[in-house]
């Protein structure tokens, strides 16, 4: 399955836990073009312009996907309006959203703390 991973850059750990996991796991994965660790934890990256070929571009990567991995942290779900917006269009395009704290595969991940059945992903 190809996944695109989507949520704020503030998980930055977990995004790349994630994209281990799931590449070892069988999956092509797309992650985020750049991360705070890449740009000296800095909040405002680049300009207004910048930030709308980052947002197309990372639609783009959804577009060319199965599905859509949202991290949101371990510690209750967040997930801002650019992560809305690309849920949305996930939603739109018909592809696949899964959760991370759904998935129980991951160590300490929701479904293995509240003893929940495996995620889809879990059967690829």
């Amino acid at each position: 399955m190809i996944i695109t991973l989507c949520g704020s850059a503030r998980f930055e750990e977990f995004f790349h836990s994630w994209n281990e996991k799931l590449t070892f796991d069988g999956h092509t994965v797309f992650g985020l073009t750049v991360y705070p660790s890449m740009k000296a934890g800095k909040k405002e990256w680049y300009s207004t312009e910048q930030k709308e070929k980052l947002d197309a571009a990372h639609i783009r990567k959804i577009d060319a996907s199965d599905a859509i991995f949202v991290v949101s942290g371990v510690h209750g779900r967040y997930i801002g309006e650019s992560t809305k917006r690309e849920i949305a269009h996930a939603e739109r395009t018909g592809k696949a959203i899964f959760y991370s704290e759904e998935c129980c595969s991951y160590p300490g991940c929701f479904n293995r703390l509240f003893q929940k059945p495996p995620c889809a992903l879990c059967y690829e």
